[in-house]
């Protein structure tokens, strides 16, 4: 179901996480458990039984089930790990241990399990408590525990920031758990903005149906999405606050105002106008004013993407003949062509963990999602024969993709790890969804 309300991206999480005592583990940096260079490709089994009741209540049963299946689910989705079928455990979940000294290790490396997670939650009220620990069953150590209070609507919250440290725990780097995906959908009654949780849950409508409607962008921050809508044939730039649920025009120079990109630096963002003729890429501040024209060719410029740091930009442009990709020095102004395979290379995205573009790339009519290495130029195919595929953007830790596809007919929406593995649809909506956009991680 989905709900036409005014959403909250910047939410207040009413509850409190501490520490679990005696964790040898939570004290080590190593990460030695995920292969950082190649992470995808041998996944770790891992085990999450159904987490225990710590009081009595049928409630109380229904959502340590569904805790544990939410958790399996979420850590399921980074493409890290196999979950071991819980039919094959050999512990009864009713009777198994989830502290240290209660657990018997073996029965788990039995069944392969060479990470385990165990959870109990009680609740008194509208108050609920979960405590979840990360194991090595190898090792017999754990690695993680946390214990969460808060309200009873805080469960899947709750969960989710468990992942998030299991994910920090074993690479380094936070997850995308507290991320969003914002993208242009059409059921029928005109396209608008939509945003998801990263793994398609809670799908919101943001704004209202319209005729034409592109390009989504989210502030560093997470707190406001622009877009550009067309109103009376002519494209302006829009910005819709998520605190306010109010939109209002950032840009309506003459001519077109297209693909807007924030800049992670600064105020502001880059966009792509022509009121002086000629498509180009200009900077504007924070209240939609012109600061300095970047791009001057003859060819059209647009969808700028911009480096971690703000020194670098990327964009498209069709100065040699056909679409390619360019980078710019910002503070040298220097430019230089990125792609040179295959005849039509749009949509870039800069990785925001690392000096790679991913874009999409047309050889023999079929369009198809690429990486590629800033430096070395070392280009990578992810997707093939699987109709045509676009509009890539980054997980905010880099370890995933999402883009369109219409693989299955009508463009839907997928994702991928970023080494192209583990291909599926994001979410089962009707009509087409297309454009997507990766939020930056909220703070909780």
């Amino acid at each position: 179901m989905i709900r036409i309300l005014r959403p909250c991206f910047i939410v207040t999480v009413f509850f409190v996480a501490v520490l679990l005592a005696a964790l040898p583990g939570n004290c080590k940096p190593s990460y030695d458990y995920i292969n950082i260079s190649e992470p995808f490709t041998n996944k770790i089994p891992m085990a999450v039984p159904v987490f225990k009741t710590l009081s009595e209540g049928a409630t109380e049963d229904g959502a340590a089930k569904n805790s544990a299946d939410i958790m399996q689910d979420a850590l399921a989705y980074t493409g890290y790990f196999k979950m071991i079928d819980r039919r094959a455990f050999l512990v009864d979940p009713e009777k198994q241990g989830i502290v240290p000294g209660e657990i018997n290790f073996k029965n788990w490396r039995d069944v392969g399990a060479e990470l385990l997670i165990t959870g109990g939650l009680r609740t008194k009220a509208e108050v609920l408590q979960m405590e979840f620990r990360l194991f090595d069953p190898f090792r017999e150590e754990m690695l993680l525990g946390k214990r969460y209070t808060g309200n009873v609507a805080d469960q899947r919250r709750m969960v989710l920031k468990f992942c998030g440290e299991v994910i920090k725990r074993l690479t380094g780097k936070s997850g995308l758990f507290q991320s969003s995906i914002a993208f242009i959908g059409d059921r029928g009654e005109g396209r608008a903005v939509y945003v998801c949780d990263f793994d398609g849950n809670n799908l919101t409508r943001i704004t209202k149906p319209q005729e034409i409607v592109v390009s989504p962008a989210w502030s560093p921050d997470g707190r406001f999405i622009a877009y550009t809508a067309y109103l009376n044939e002519h494209p302006n730039i829009y910005v819709y606050d998520f605190s306010s649920g109010m939109q209002e025009i950032f840009a309506a120079y003459e001519g077109i105002n297209l693909t807007p990109t924030w800049r992670p630096d600064q105020p502001g963002m880059a966009a792509t106008l022509s009121f002086e003729g000629d498509e180009e890429i200009y900077l504007l501040t924070g209240t939609g004013k012109i600061d300095k024209r970047l791009t001057k060719s003859w060819g059209v410029d647009v969808s700028p993407t911009f480096s971690p740091d703000g020194d670098q930009m990327a964009f498209v442009s069709n100065r040699s003949g056909s679409p390619q990709i360019y980078v710019m020095d910002l503070k040298s102004g220097r430019v230089s062509r990125l792609t040179y395979e295959g005849d039509y290379n749009t949509q870039p995205e800069w990785s925001p963990v690392a000096d790679k573009i991913v874009y999409s790339g047309m050889k023999d009519g079929k369009a198809d999602i690429y990486v590629i290495d800033v430096e070395t130029r070392e280009t990578s195919r992810l997707t093939r024969q699987a109709g045509s595929n676009e509009a890539p953007s980054w997980s905010p830790d880099g370890s995933m993709i999402v883009f369109s596809s219409t693989r299955t007919g009508s463009s839907r929406l997928y994702v991928m790890t970023a080494s192209g593995t583990d291909q599926r649809q994001l979410l089962d909506m009707p009509g087409i969804q297309k454009l997507p956009a990766w939020s930056p991680a909220r703070q909780q």
